[in-house]
């Protein structure tokens, strides 16, 4: 067994974010998914993604797709504004702990 490229392992967790935002109406889970991943990724992962999407076909969900070619998403992503950005992690912060 061959191992996973840099490119399988992206595509393996972009395709974990668009699982999770599914149950959302399509053009707010495209939202989503570019917003988390602009926010969370760094500029290089994308650019790898970005980069290997011709050559990945149809194992990039079509989600992924949309939110990494497409224009700025046409909804408003469902994450709440604090955990959009890193930096304002602790204004949406939980209290436990």
């Amino acid at each position: 067994m061959s191992a996973l490229t840099q490119a399988d392992k992206l595509v393996r967790m972009a395709n974990q974010i668009a699982a999770f935002f599914r149950s959302y109406p399509e053009e707010e889970a495209v939202a989503g998914i570019d917003k988390h991943i602009r926010a969370f990724w760094t500029p290089k992962m994308i650019a790898h993604l970005e980069n290997a999407l011709p050559d990945q076909g149809e194992r990039v969900d079509e989600l992924v797709v949309r939110a990494l070619t497409g224009a700025e998403p046409r909804a408003e992503s469902p994450v709440r504004a604090a955990t959009r950005d890193p930096q304002l992690l602790g204004a949406g912060a939980s209290d436990a702990g």
